[in-house]
């Protein structure tokens, strides 16, 4: 009987070796656990008829690996021993491990497991406001940016005493205070709300309004305070009777708040009561100069150790009024001339009551970084990012109808090729921002916080705001660059920076937070098993090692599997429809940086902290999964409009394609002692030509900025949440969108003078001559010349810039 060959081997053979390929691929994808493993390796060697001596020695491996106790002892003791001594994982301060604590892991740990859950994280909540907070954005936030001229704001350089007790007056520096203590008891989302809309509207007072309602004292006393500081305060705070602050920042402790050098010390007075006394320099506070209430953190101690917790009880917060003996106050910095109230203060032997002061009372010495790191993990994911959004939105509108109504060389410049790109990004931005702004509000108002995806939140909605409001200042051209009334965008471009600084400065948001801190709170065993080394732990250090270990070799196989078919073999949530292919892009993109993660953790161990480029990578990766899932979530949330696919599409392309250049860069770069040539000759090459994604293409550009440039529901959908103001004769916005609707109305005359001219009916004459020429030839009806008159009149006064006398001029604050 003839016998079939292949190289060589017997066909059964060859059958046999793929099939066994296959099993071990099939078992690494699915991340089979050890027993499974076990079992397989078993029939293989059943199959391969196996010697008594062979099966011996894997009985001896099976019960050593497949039995914890055993394995602990005879295994991890070991590995636990050589990571010690290699300091194979980096050393955690006490206040880098609060940080890392504070919290909760979101879906940002799905993202960084290698194999998300998108059917869960298209599950969790996309918030929508309450009926009370939507009549209140209808109402009374409406009513305050009808008030405002940000234009006047700016010259007098303060914001106007009537906008001032308007804004007391409706509790807007009360939204976060419980309704029993006279706040309003809004949710996270409708203070992002009011956030986005007032800093659209005027940034000052946007930013007047954003403090007392982000970490601040009534933050800290809702959640920390005692029930008798509650009661002082709260009530006061919630009608601006009493003005907060809060005194973080120093001279040498910026981003590095860990490193403030304002001191308490505990001591008793004469009658016994226990007293603290506080010395600070503090600078780049909002509000101080005119604050009545002083949040301040400092370094407390307590020498005589009477509150038996030893001498340093390390970062406290306490409250202080500003009225008290010793501080210093009335003092401003100037941030860009932008006219809000940031300030320093210092205070020289401030004596104030102890238990009364410190929030939380005495129970709360010691417990301010806590705190401070627990707050700054929620409020990192409202204020500024709702900044950054609201911004984005304004420049995408104000940007796209100076765009179709602005003509040059006989054309409107929205139709040039290279205004149509600046103009998708805006586009793509707003609704993207939009998306991550109300997912990561939906975290926050479901009782978590979730330090890593807030920290992503902040970092990428000031850095695309700022990409955002450079291309919008290209397209407005010397409208953009001349300040005046009619100027909407000139002053968010100046204070731009602002947001990049604050809460964190970005560059070290990037690398220390989202990923530095990520990549061991979002991993699923990195943590425990840098804690269970610090506690000597050993079964908890077995667990997380092997752990680790099964993760390591599931998102590789993984990682290689997705990698191969560009992501067909990962699945897609039920009703994914046009967007399966996103999520199957993500799942790739998750497996590649789940393995990466780990390899860069193995390579470089505790030098990974130092690596700030790589790390900094990592973390591009990680945004803009999270940003493409964002947009995914609202995609679902808001009905899987047809509609809308061009933005999501525009979205998600230039998630993927961000995401592909991070890993190009990691690539490219990877330094680590005989790894750099795997990656280099093997890995990189590959990268390059199995890329995820391309920037989004021509066409797609073209779409987005098309459609943004038209009127609708849809392009008010995508700047959705802002004020729109009516009154032409002073508001340049008004002028603005009432210019393109004329505009769009009077396209199909325009085109029908314009093929008259190419046909030679009509003379090669421009202006209001042309059209009377038309009239007169019958080309156009006199409907069809009024409302192509009316056009060319409001076309003409909105592209009208501000002018000022010399007097005028000169005497401009």
């Amino acid at each position: 009987m003839c016998q079939v060959e292949f190289f060589g081997m017997n066909l059964h053979a060859v059958y046999f070796i793929l099939g066994c390929l296959f099993t071990v691929f099939v078992l690494g994808f699915a991340g089979a656990p050890l027993l499974l493993w076990t079992g397989a390796v078993a029939a293989l060697m059943y199959g391969l008829g196996a010697s008594t001596a062979c099966w011996i020695a894997f009985g001896i491996f099976a019960v050593v690996f497949n039995i914890r106790p055993i394995r602990a002892y005879l295994v991890s003791s070991l590995v636990m021993k050589l990571f010690k001594v290699l300091e194979f994982v980096p050393t955690i301060s006490e206040t880098e491990r609060t940080a890392i604590e504070a919290g909760a892991v979101w879906v940002e740990g799905e993202l960084f497991s290698g194999k998300p859950n998108f059917t869960r994280m298209m599950k969790e909540s996309y918030p929508e406001l309450t009926t009370e907070e939507k009549a209140f954005m209808n109402g009374p936030v409406n009513e305050l940016c009808a008030m405002i001229d940000d234009w006047r704001i700016w010259q007098d350089r303060e914001i106007p005493k009537n906008v001032w007790d308007f804004i007391k007056k409706q509790k807007l520096f009360g939204m976060i205070i419980p309704k029993e203590y006279g706040g309003l008891g809004f949710s996270a989302l409708c203070n992002s709300e009011v956030v986005k809309k007032v800093s659209a509207r005027s940034l000052p007072v946007g930013i007047t309004v954003m403090v007392p309602n982000s970490l601040g004292p009534a933050e800290l006393l809702i959640h920390y305070g005692t029930q008798a500081q509650k009661d002082r305060y709260l009530r006061k705070l919630a009608i601006g009777e009493e003005v907060p602050c809060f005194a973080l920042t120093e001279p040498g402790a910026g981003s590095d708040a860990g490193s403030i050098q304002a001191t308490g010390e505990l001591f008793k007075d004469a009658s016994g009561k226990l007293m603290v006394k506080l010395n600070w320099e503090k600078r780049w506070i909002t509000l101080a100069a005119v604050s009545t209430v002083l949040g301040l953190a400092v370094k407390l101690k307590d020498p005589q150790n009477l509150l038996g917790k030893g001498e340093d009880l390390g970062i406290t917060c306490l409250l202080i009024p500003s009225n008290s003996p010793g501080v210093q106050l009335g003092r401003r910095h100037d941030p860009l001339g932008v006219p809000f109230y940031n300030c320093p203060t210092r205070g020289k032997d401030v004596i104030a009551p102890a238990e009364e002061s410190i929030i939380g009372g005495l129970e709360g010495a010691g417990q301010g970084w806590k705190m401070l790191m627990e707050c700054l993990g929620a409020g990192r994911g409202i204020s500024l990012p709702a900044q950054g959004t609201g911004g984005t939105q304004l420049c995408a509108l104000i940007g796209s109808a100076h765009a179709a109504v602005r003509k040059q060389f006989g054309v409107a410049i929205g139709k040039f090729e290279g205004i149509e790109e600046p103009l998708a990004r805006m586009a793509g931005n707003a609704y993207l921002l939009e998306a991550s702004r109300r997912y990561t509000c939906g975290a926050i108002d479901s009782g978590i916080k979730p330090p890593v995806v807030t920290a992503i939140a902040k970092f990428n909605s000031t850095e695309i705001g700022r990409e955002t409001v450079n291309d919008c200042m290209d397209i407005l051209g010397g409208a953009g660059i001349s300040r005046g009334p009619r100027n909407v965008i000139a002053n968010g471009y100046i204070a731009t920076p602002i947001g990049i600084t604050v809460e964190g400065a970005n560059i070290l948001t990037r690398t220390l937070i989202i990923f530095g801190q990520g990549a061991l709170r979002a991993h699923p065993f990195a943590f425990k098993e840098v804690q269970s080394l610090e506690d000597n732990n050993l079964m908890g250090f077995d667990h997380a090692f092997w752990g680790h270990v099964g993760h390591v070799v599931r998102n590789l196989f993984r990682s290689v599997g997705l990698s191969l078919t560009r992501g067909r073999l990962a699945c897609a949530p039920a009703g994914a429809g046009p967007t399966a292919v996103y999520f199957k892009k993500l799942a790739w993109a998750s497996a590649s940086f789940a393995i990466m993660a780990d390899v860069a953790m193995g390579a470089l161990g505790g030098k990974l902290k130092q690596a700030e480029k790589l790390t900094g990578r990592f973390a591009d990766i990680l945004s803009w999964m999270y940003l493409g899932s964002a947009v995914l979530r609202r995609w679902q949330a808001e009905g899987c409009r047809k509609e809308d696919l061009p933005f999501v599409h525009y979205c998600l392309e230039t998630a993927l394609f961000n995401i592909q250049q991070a890993f190009d860069g990691i690539f490219s770069n990877f330094r680590a002692p005989g790894l750099t040539w795997v990656f280099r000759i093997l890995i990189s090459p590959w990268s390059r030509m199995n890329r995820i994604s391309s920037a989004p293409g021509d066409e797609r550009v073209h779409t987005v900025a098309s459609l943004i440039q038209t009127p609708g529901a849809q392009r008010s959908r995508v700047c959705e949440g802002l004020y729109m103001p009516t009154d032409t004769n002073t508001e340049q916005q008004a002028r603005l969108e009432e210019a393109l609707l004329a505009v769009k109305a009077a396209e199909d005359t325009d085109r029908k003078v314009k093929k008259a001219v190419r046909e030679k009916q009509l003379p090669k004459i421009k202006g209001a001559k042309l059209y009377d020429e038309a009239l007169k030839k019958g080309v156009i009806t006199q409907a069809e010349f009024e409302m192509i008159a009316k056009s060319e009149k409001l076309r003409w006064n909105v592209i009208q810039v501000d002018e000022f006398t010399l007097e005028e001029y000169a005497s401009r604050k």
